[in-house]
């Protein structure tokens, strides 16, 4: 039932879409709480005033929508509040390359550079305002992070349970140390529940990033709501993509490793059914760093995630580039399952965390993750571990920029060219593309920020003086200058190629173990581009391809990234180390 002062609001919500909503409300919480939710939801929406509308469509992604991964205060200006700075540096030198900005988590926080939210609702004042925030909006589409599997130890919620007041008292997760936590799956090597005083006493908390990041109680149908209001007020500001962060972590359930459960899926289900009703052009992602058959659950069928970042791309990359072998990557390519109708990969190779190892399960063998690991510590980076089982320790990520990760320490120009081959695959790949900040710029290795706050992930997420990154991007003998003009001139042409629609078809090629390739072609067919990249330091010759003389029977195509036409009349398609090309056949 549902009142008359509603009837506004949802009449445009389909019987079907109703169902579907207490479906999910009762399995959650029981079959005798799912009426009282629903009209919950009905006055949520009638509050918001949200205009439902049969007619409003999903908006369609296309090979213009290219990401842009950043803190709020990566560049700053003295005077100037950095969410202002920030949208000018964008606007004056970025558009045209990216038409969305994820600006990483804005609102107050106390660790974990904005990862533990102490006010979902407010933007830090550090960083700006909400003005600051709208006015971003207008030039560009916004990401905002929902970090849905805990909050801050000292959030408004986590002092209303030490102190048993309503609602928060009912949003923790507590602990019993008597319990068999034997088989939960933990991303760190730290305790999993930490003890706090209460007005009641000493309780234990779930802690499962750290003790200041204090895990959500999501059997509490109060806290379902609370972020459903969390979601429309984002929406209202200007968010059209909804990062769902740590997200496999949400359910909790003794007995079970507490990863993937199936109430958490119910989850982010019906958030996806809520956004169906009252914003259906937002787009869900959900971040989940583990080995890839986990990773596309996310996706459900369809009617789960929208995207789901590709994690298995940026180790694997990196593991064929510095081995000089294409082999494992055209493997995994080859076999990649497509995501199902409507939803996309995410494709990256840096973030703000670090290069996550878990995704190489079942492709790479041990060993061989091992030994990249301590390639990555011998070129001055460093290695999480995360505690197994048994109470042994396994590399979780690498820590380090991706330029530094593909340098090499004897050739910079090569080191330059192997990194910039990567980002060239990553762009080509069929998805949406995502680019951090600091491969834009080609920053590296912040050793300096990790010895101040002695935490490995700072070796990744360097802060921009302005005037000093303006100095190096206008300094055309900077690397810096030549990796940010090969990028942002890349991605404009990309935009306006066809050919690399997110739905696009993609072919992986076999070419021997040198050398990656990719055919991409239009949605209508009448456009192919053929992406080669030399996977060696060394030049390269290849000869009777079948791809090359079917798609360009003249010898001759446009390389969209180099900008010129390359020729082949003898046959014989040369590729200079690390060299990335795009061949256009219009």
């Amino acid at each position: 039932m549902h009142t008359s002062s509603n009837n506004s609001a949802i009449k445009h919500i389909s019987s079907a879409k109703l169902k579907t909503i207490r479906r999910r409300l009762s399995g959650l919480y029981g079959v005798e709480q799912a009426d009282a939710l629903l009209e919950r939801f009905y006055l949520m929406i009638g509050r918001y005033g949200i205009g439902v509308q049969a007619n409003r469509k999903t908006q369609e992604l296309t090979q213009r929508d290219t990401m842009l991964i950043t803190y709020a205060d990566m560049v700053s200006k003295e005077g100037e509040q950095p969410l202002s700075t920030l949208r000018e540096f964008c606007t004056a030198r970025l558009k045209g390359a990216f038409s969305t900005v994820h600006i990483l988590p804005f609102y107050p926080w106390t660790s974990d550079d904005g990862f533990s939210v102490v006010d979902y609702r407010k933007v830090d004042q550090r960083y700006g305002s909400w003005e600051d925030v709208s006015k971003f909006a207008e030039e560009f589409d916004l990401m905002f992070d929902l970090v849905l599997n805990h909050c801050s130890s000292k959030s408004p919620w986590f002092k209303e349970w030490v102190s048993g007041v309503e609602p928060g008292r009912n949003y923790i997760m507590e602990g019993d140390k008597k319990a068999d936590l034997s088989t939960v799956v933990r991303p760190r090597a730290t305790p999993l529940l930490t003890p706090y005083q209460t007005r009641g006493g000493a309780r234990l908390v779930w802690t499962t990033f750290s003790a200041d990041q204090v895990d959500l109680d999501w059997t509490s149908p109060d806290l379902l709501f609370e972020f459903l209001d969390i979601i429309l007020y984002y929406i209202s500001i200007g968010c059209r993509i909804l990062r769902l962060d740590a997200v496999a972590f949400l359910w909790k359930k003794i007995g079970t490793n507490c990863l993937h459960l199936p109430e958490t899926h119910q989850v982010i289900k019906l958030i996806r059914n809520f956004l169906e009703v009252v914003a259906p052009e937002v787009v869900i992602l959900t971040e989940t760093n583990v080995p890839h058959e986990e990773n596309i659950s996310y996706f459900g069928k369809g009617d789960e995630a929208h995207a789901v970042y590709q994690f298995s791309l940026p180790p694997l990359l990196l593991h064929g580039l510095l081995r000089g072998t294409a082999s494992k990557l055209t493997n995994w390519a080859a076999n990649l399952a497509p995501p199902p109708k409507g939803c996309h990969f995410l494709n990256f190779t840096a973030s703000h965390d670090g290069i996550g190892m878990r995704p190489l399960e079942g492709i790479l063998p041990q060993d061989e993750i091992l030994d990249l690991a301590e390639e990555i510590r011998n070129k001055g980076g460093f290695v999480s571990m995360r505690k197994m089982e048994d109470g042994s320790e396994s590399p979780y990520e690498l820590n380090s920029t991706y330029l530094s990760a593909l340098a090499d320490p004897e050739n910079e120009k090569l080191g330059q060219a192997r990194f910039l081959c990567s980002q060239a695959v990553a762009l080509s790949m069929k998805g949406i593309p995502a680019v951090y900040f600091h491969s834009l710029s080609g920053t590296p290795n912040n050793l300096a920020g990790v010895k101040e706050t002695g935490q490995n992930r700072t070796i990744n997420r360097k802060k921009w003086d302005l005037a000093e990154l303006e100095d190096l991007l206008d300094d055309e003998k900077s690397l810096s200058a030549d990796i940010f003009a090969w990028y942002t001139r890349t991605l404009r042409c990309r935009a306006s190629c066809p050919a690399f629609h997110p739905d696009a078809p993609q072919k992986v090629l076999d070419l021997g173990s040198s050398v990656f390739a990719l055919e991409r072609k239009s949605v209508d067919g009448t456009l192919t581009v053929l992406c080669l990249f030399n996977f060696t330091p060394q030049d390269l010759k290849l000869q009777s391809m079948e791809s090359l003389h079917l798609n360009f029977p003249d010898g001759k195509a446009r390389d969209l990234i180099g900008g010129g036409e390359v020729e082949w009349g003898d046959g014989c398609l040369s590729l200079r180390p690390f060299q990335a090309l795009w061949l256009s056949s219009n």
